[in-house]
């Protein structure tokens, strides 16, 4: 399978509605965009995070939508989050997407989180090169309850994840 990133269309929107909608997706990640449900509040976050200076990708797994990589935050706290189409889950996507992010985007230290039992998400951070650096309790807007997230860096060169065994 082809993985690619390319500049956010207007036409990604409503998929990555739809993705980030996904009863499943959202209860795994715990943590997203708050009060974003309804389509038209969707679209409107998209439009803030676009006109922003942050990085964002959409995720393309042989042409199609997979899912989205972004790069947000202010300078040395900027942080990376990626959402990927449950039909992709476990087949490499994540880990590609993101090591092509840490590629296009040479500033380090970056930064990560994910909820503690999120056991794919915290694969793909360690596969490119993020390593744990605290724990801590935050309120999980998906689940309706503080969960334990992991706080994870990534420090050093500017040519992004180290190579590793295929995902």
């Amino acid at each position: 399978m082809e993985i690619a990133l390319r500049a956010v269309r207007d036409s990604d929107v409503p998929v990555f509605h739809r993705q980030m909608t996904d009863p499943e997706a959202v209860r795994m990640a715990a943590f997203g965009p708050e009060d974003c449900t309804g389509p038209e509040a969707f679209a409107a976050y998209w439009r803030h995070l676009r006109a922003g200076r942050a990085v964002l990708r959409t995720v393309l797994a042989d042409g199609a939508v997979a899912g989205s990589a972004v790069v947000y935050g202010e300078s040395g706290e900027r942080e990376v989050s990626y959402w990927i189409d449950r039909a992709y889950w476990g087949r490499g996507v994540a880990t590609a997407a993101l090591r092509a992010l840490l590629a296009e985007v040479p500033e380090r230290p970056l930064y990560a989180r994910a909820a503690a039992d999120n056991t794919g998400s915290l694969r793909v951070l360690a596969k490119c090169g993020f390593r744990e650096t605290a724990r801590a309790r935050g309120f999980a807007n998906a689940r309706g309850r503080e969960i334990d997230e992991v706080v994870l860096v990534l420090e050093g060169g500017a040519d992004g994840c180290p190579e590793t065994a295929a995902s």
